[in-house]
């Protein structure tokens, strides 16, 4: 008789453990399909909302092949590019944010911050200014920059140990030195293209081209299944080095792959859009505090860039007397929170 609860108590806690997670499962379905569901309604709105506001069954025949008097010039010609680039810039900026924040484990460690974005955007401003390059060569510069700011980065902060502190401050101090040289683009530039560069820096939609996407859409759609599958490695280097080592992980492998692909999808977005400040900021914490612990938060975390990016243009283009690149509105989202979290990590100790 004594044998029994010892023979209970283990499978009642495997039953506990199991219902957890079913709980955790459905919470992180609920909340992906959530955002699914929103992202689909805000892709509706950018193609029926404009200067002419066309019914959906309008847009859905427009899209479908059928020549619309008005409609199919709009719908396809300038709102779907438009709608094309914030969707997988913005899944992109949210993967990437969320892949740098999860493997520094710190909510400051996004390409805007630790410098990845600023080496983008130098080779985008150098060639719109200096080669008045096309949209082709644009890209490729960009993300080359992009990924050789990352090495550069990653080596002065390697050492003889690997340090996720010394990492970020020289990834702010690289920032601070290609923003420095931007701006000096920008000065030593003809007044003729400093515009076209502003806007650019500002982070916009405006002028998508679906020529200008394919790179874009595809890189996405690499990068993504990598970085989801190398997911539980992600999580484990969260647990830090030596638990991960022990674990069985290589982690600088591990961390330069995970790190690689996060530069391609996030440089390749700043070269389409300009960078749009804060969306991979933003979508890692707000992605994790919706879906919960025990469950990958990248799929939502590229789900909530594309809501921010697509909310934040409609509102840029409608809700104001004038109109406001994408960028400018998610600066406005961002720079409260970032000063919140600023805050909240000095009381924690973490700064």
């Amino acid at each position: 008789m004594t044998l029994t609860p010892n023979l209970i108590a283990p499978s009642a806690s495997v039953e506990y453990i199991r219902a957890g997670r079913r709980r955790r499962q459905r919470r992180w379905m609920f909340v992906t399909g959530t955002l699914a569901l929103l992202a689909l309604v805000l892709c509706a709105a950018m193609l029926m909302l404009g200067n002419t506001i066309y019914p959906l069954d309008q847009v859905v025949r427009a899209l479908s092949g059928e020549k619309i008097k008005g409609v199919s010039f709009a719908v396809s010609t300038l709102r779907l590019p438009r709608m094309l680039a914030g969707l997988f810039a913005g899944f992109a900026f949210g993967i990437a944010g969320y892949t740098f924040q999860t493997l520094l484990r710190n909510p400051l460690a996004n390409p805007n911050v630790i410098g990845v974005t600023s080496g983008s955007s130098a080779a985008a401003v150098f060639c719109l200014t200096v080669l008045q390059a096309g949209g082709a060569v644009t890209s490729a510069v960009s993300v080359a920059a992009g990924l050789a700011t990352v090495i550069v980065i990653y080596i002065l902060a390697r050492g003889k140990i690997f340090s996720i502190g010394r990492l970020i401050l020289i990834g702010i101090g690289i920032q601070a030195m290609l923003d420095a040289v931007i701006s000096y683009l920008l000065l030593i530039s003809s007044e003729k293209d400093v515009p076209a560069a502003i806007r650019w820096l500002s982070g916009s939609l405006n002028g998508s081209k679906m020529s200008e996407l394919p790179p874009l859409v595809a890189i996405t759609l690499i990068c993504t299944p990598i970085l989801i599958v190398m997911g539980k490695h992600l999580h484990t280097l969260e647990l830090g080095e030596q638990t991960a080592s022990s674990l069985g992980v290589s982690t600088d492998k591990t961390r330069i792959a995970l790190i690689v692909c996060a530069v391609f999808v996030v440089s390749i977005a700043t070269a389409t859009t300009g960078p749009v400040a804060f969306v991979s900021f933003l979508a890692g914490p707000i992605a994790k505090r919706l879906v919960g612990t025990g469950f990958h938060s990248l799929i939502p975390a590229g789900l909530v860039g594309i809501n921010l990016v697509l909310a934040a243009d409609l509102i840029g283009q409608f809700a104001f007397v004038h109109r406001y690149p994408v960028g400018v509105i998610t600066g406005l989202l961002g720079a409260p929170y970032l000063i919140f979290l600023l805050i909240r990590m000095n009381q924690k100790g973490e700064l």
